[in-house]
């Protein structure tokens, strides 16, 4: 067990898929406590953002669902039809307790992203992709997969908006066509600790 007493000290500085991991499952039983107590924002910014766009009945794929915050995000948005996938048996414990997602299953971070339950509407990447989590890679895996007329909600935290990679990738991708950007704004994170993220939509033509 970590003796870390704050994990979010500790969440950026991860390098590797098995310290993310096994750091991930030992901040399973508290971390719902330690996120909602430093006021976690992006989870309800990127539900009501891709609301804007997708329908109440779109089927949504919730990669690094983790213990379900995103989930419960995108139901208070008025979505229903959510499956979610994690890194981590730990965490998807958590989501399995909050009975709103259809299907929950364990991905395999070296493997290809599962979406044989698909074709989803819209694929969510929750405060997942950057510095101390998934790598830039599974960026393009999920823009690589995303069906016809469907949409791609994401986040990019004050952490991982300081590695110019990140924002150039999304600006390639919209530059290389098929794809826009329909929405994308700066605004609370952690509140608590004065960091901020930028929360998009991006839609497959």
């Amino acid at each position: 067990m970590s003796d870390h007493k704050n994990h979010l000290d500790h969440a950026y500085k991860l390098e590797t898929v098995d310290a993310t991991r096994d750091f991930y499952a030992d901040w399973a039983a508290t971390y719902d406590a330690e996120i909602v107590e430093n006021g976690y924002a992006t989870p309800a910014r990127c539900a009501q953002a891709v609301a804007k766009f997708a329908s109440a009945d779109a089927l949504i794929l919730d990669t690094g669902c983790g213990t379900g915050l995103s989930g419960l995000a995108l139901k208070a948005a008025g979505f229903s039809k959510i499956d979610g996938c994690d890194i981590t048996q730990e965490m998807l414990a958590g989501a399995q307790d909050r009975g709103l997602y259809r299907n929950l299953w364990l991905s395999d971070p070296n493997a290809p992203l599962d979406i044989s339950r698909g074709p989803y509407n819209v694929i969510a990447a929750i405060g997942v992709i950057g510095n101390g989590a998934a790598p830039i890679s599974f960026f393009h895996e999920i823009v690589r997969k995303m069906a016809s007329d469907s949409y791609f909600v994401f986040s990019f935290n004050d952490n991982t908006l300081a590695d110019r990679q990140y924002e150039a990738t999304l600006s390639n991708v919209v530059d290389s066509g098929g794809y826009n950007l329909l929405f994308r704004e700066y605004g609370p994170h952690f509140p608590k600790r004065n960091m901020n993220s930028n929360v998009y939509v991006l839609h497959r033509l």
